[in-house]
């Protein structure tokens, strides 16, 4: 127990030695030169560590086991040089045509075939005057490309490769022709993403929200400091295990939004809590131990729902999407850990002096309501013979007839009218889905690129000369080596007839076969651009429909590959899967909140709450970048599909993200219920106190996320976007009318739990809190049950 000022006494009711994350707090506040030492070797020796052994990152969608996957094979096997990964080199020649320069290109192709990880190189031009046209050659001569096939994906192979390429057609650019590199040729030739100024931007916002919603200038540097040596240390350390393994070339980036965005809250929420307790009376170390103790464990619950969530990811059976999990997870890895360690440190080293210098008169988890007859709080106390103010406690519950703060009177609304809160939350979230229901998944092409990548000149290029179709072609490969040689003519007839006509089909090769005749090979031209719907139906069209009915009954095989194809299958697996990731993610938060806040009807209204918030952000991002409401004014060309990972990704971070608040608000609502059993001014009180700092660490996340919209990369800005909607979704709507409405109406029932799942669920020790009686209120089960008692 403590004392009614709020400083810890040895008394008869307090023998339960302190909890482990107490004991941890408190020696790193009183040891906080060890501690922050440490932090800074670790931070300098894995930052040189990374610089002398990290690996790079690339986009790697080789899916083992899809037909697209499986036709690059066979192609590979019969063709040499015809499989692995293509790209291309575009040439435009305003002047001429290309057949005037023939002698540079000829020398730009056999130079090309001389860089390493190279297969195939094949130039736009035809071997000899007499030889049929290649199809790389627009019908104005002017524009062509030379295609080459690699055997790794080229943006895994480091920007230095660019100065082979660059020496190869260099040539060609004396010559005045235009060079540009598409595909993934041309994403290793991007210009290396500017997002310091992203972060920079959403660090200067957390500055002005800290110093305007708490005043104190070094409460305000803390939780920046934390988070900024979190993410530094977590990126580093990714970099070191990209090393071993391969991760998307957004991971980075996502890792630090992430980062960033958990690293400010979690430090903020304990900052917080041991604030109140130094304006209670608290000594500097015990109240970072108490802080860590209960601010700290909601951390850690945090912290584990969120990485949950994205180990979720790995649901999809999908290592691009998995790792994509596993890169955002290692930030919030570290954020915990700066929060329960540097945090108190550096707690520990401000002292007493951490409102020493303010902009506005600090305050901690909410303005103290005034006491009665004008009596400031702290005179109180004094007049009344004690020596410390008064606790939070004290205040938390203020008696008849004395003033409150705005939250709380906002609070005590809430529950005077649960009902038009929750349908006014529920009218606002509903309105802002609607535009889910109309979401195309897909993948986003070149062609929304800036102009200034030379993989959208190069775009834009072929769709000049060859039309948009011919940025994504489909490869079309029969294996024939299981039908006797006399009847392959009837099936190359049968497969002619078939490819004649095709519905979203541009233009379709007639089919050749290969020089030890065991395949037929041909390339299809889509009529629509590689992100278009038609060009997706074509594919399932193709795949699904038109070869297999071509080839039934010959013991022929059929596939459709390519980089387009690839991204295709890609996309049909996501959406196969995505249901399931949705699925086991819920249930495994579901069963966090279950086993931590022990109420069948707490943890239910959490998961679905955070649904009904998932769905609202993803409707945002649908009429943004789908329905280009806006879109153009974030960089966007056009409108795009919903790139197919991104609400995977989505769901994954913004679920775990969302239980923050959740685990903060309920912690506070929990802890008022165990003591009075009072459910509507438990909520009210939970409201009341937790308010101010949810509000402002959401608005921090919020500006941090948001400042990633200025990307070059469309998908960060999706995911940035995305994020940021989401967490004011879940931080205003969600928190602040759809989650006290419910609880409230819920009542008493909201923490029941069956006697049976009380007894198998595993119980977490509270940190060596004081237990605090409880009798059975709802027939049949238990309110709380198993839950000790709150911190006094």
């Amino acid at each position: 127990m403590t004392s009614q000022s709020g400083t810890d006494v040895k008394d008869p009711g307090s023998r339960i030695r302190a909890g482990r994350l107490r004991r941890l707090g408190e020696w790193c506040a009183r040891h906080f030169i060890t501690v922050i030492v440490l932090w800074l070797i670790a931070l300098g020796g894995l930052q040189g560590l990374n610089g002398a052994f990290g690996g790079t990152y690339s986009d790697n969608f080789a899916l083992p086991g899809t037909q697209s996957d499986d036709g690059a094979r066979v192609l590979g096997r019969h063709v040499p040089g015809a499989g692995g990964i293509g790209a291309q080199v575009v040439l435009y020649d305003a002047r001429r045509p290309l057949t005037g320069v023939q002698s540079r290109i000829d020398r730009a192709v056999g130079s090309l075939r001389t860089l390493p990880h190279v297969l195939s190189v094949t130039s736009p031009l035809p071997s000899a005057p007499t030889a049929p046209p290649t199809g790389a050659l627009a019908p104005d001569g002017r524009t062509g490309y030379i295609g080459i096939q690699f055997d790794a994906n080229p943006t895994s192979f480091g920007g230095s490769y660019l100065r082979g390429v660059d020496a190869a057609v260099e040539p060609l650019r004396a010559a005045g022709v235009r060079v540009e590199y598409g595909g993934l040729l041309g994403e290793l030739a991007r210009p290396v993403p500017a997002d310091l100024t992203s972060e920079a931007i959403g660090f200067a916002v957390a500055v002005i929200v800290l110093l305007i919603g708490f005043g104190s200038v070094i409460g305000a540097g803390i939780p920046l400091v934390t988070a900024l040596v979190g993410v530094v240390v977590g990126v580093s350390c990714l970099g070191l295990i990209a090393a071993a393994t391969t991760f998307a070339s957004v991971s980075p980036t996502l890792a630090t939004m992430i980062g960033l965005g958990v690293g400010i809250d979690y430090a903020l929420f304990l900052i917080t809590r041991h604030r109140q307790r130094l304006m209670d009376g608290a000594d500097p170390v015990a109240a970072a131990g108490r802080a860590v103790s209960t601010s700290g464990r909601a951390v850690i619950v945090s912290g584990c729902t969120v990485i949950v969530a994205l180990a979720g990811l790995y649901v999809s059976q999908v290592s691009f999407i998995g790792k994509l999990g596993v890169a955002a997870a290692v930030t919030v890895v570290t954020a915990v850990a700066g929060a329960i360690t540097l945090v108190p440190a550096l707690l520990g080293l401000a002292g007493r002096r951490i409102d020493r210098y303010w902009v506005r008169r600090p305050v901690a988890e909410g303005e103290p309501a005034p006491a009665p007859n004008g009596v400031k709080h702290g005179e109180r106390g004094k007049r009344e013979g004690r020596t410390k103010p008064t606790t939070r406690t004290d205040r938390s519950e203020p008696a008849d007839g004395e003033a409150h703060d705005g939250w709380h009177r906002y609070a005590r609304r809430v529950e005077r009218r649960p009902w038009w809160f929750l349908l006014a939350g529920l009218v606002v979230v509903g309105v802002l889905a609607i535009p889910l229901f109309s979401i195309r998944l897909g993948h986003i092409d070149d062609g929304a690129d800036p102009t200034s990548f030379t993989d959208r000149r190069a775009y834009d290029l072929i769709t000049a000369g060859f039309g948009p179709g011919a940025n994504g072609p489909f490869i079309l490969v029969v294996d024939q080596s299981a039908v006797p040689a006399a009847e392959r003519p009837a099936l190359a007839s049968r497969l002619g007839r078939a490819l004649t006509d095709v519905p979203d089909a541009a233009s379709i090769s007639p089919l050749q076969p290969t020089a030890d005749g065991q395949l037929l090979t041909g390339t299809v031209i889509p009529s629509g651009s590689p992100q278009s719907a038609g060009t997706t139906t074509l594919f399932h069209h193709l795949k699904g429909d038109v070869l297999p009915r071509a080839v039934s009954g010959t013991g022929a095989t059929t596939y459709v590959t390519g980089t387009t194809a690839a991204m295709e299958d890609f996309l049909g697996l996501i959406t196969a899967r995505l249901p399931l990731i949705i699925g086991v993610v819920v249930a495994l938060a579901f069963l966090i909140i279950l086993i931590v806040f022990r109420g069948l009807l707490v943890a239910l209204k959490a998961a679905v709450l955070n649904l009904l918030s998932i769905a609202a952000s993803y409707g945002v991002v649908v009429a943004v970048f789908q329905w280009g409401w806006g879109g153009p004014s974030l960089g966007v060309s056009g409108t795009v599909p919903i790139e197919s990972y991104v609400p995977m990704m989505m769901f994954a971070i913004v679920f775990g993200l969302s239980m923050d608040y959740e685990v903060f608000l309920l912690a506070r609502v929990q802890e008022s219920w165990l003591r009075t059993h009072e459910s509507r001014g438990s909520v009210a009180l939970g409201l009341e106190i937790t308010a101010r700092v949810i509000s402002c660490a959401a608005l921090i996340m919020v500006s941090v996320f948001a400042a990633f919209i200025l990307s070059d990369n469309i998908v960060v800005k999706m995911l940035g976007l995305g994020l940021a909607v989401s967490v004011l979704i879940d931080a205003t709507i969600v928190r602040l009318l759809l989650v006290p409405a419910v609880m409230t109406l819920l009542g008493r029932s909201a923490w029941w739990l069956p006697r049976w799942l009380d007894r198998i669920l595993p119980r977490l020790d509270r940190e060596g809190e004081e237990a605090t009686p409880y009798r059975p209120s709802v027939s049949g089960g238990r309110p709380g049950a198993g839950v000790q008692g709150p911190p006094h």
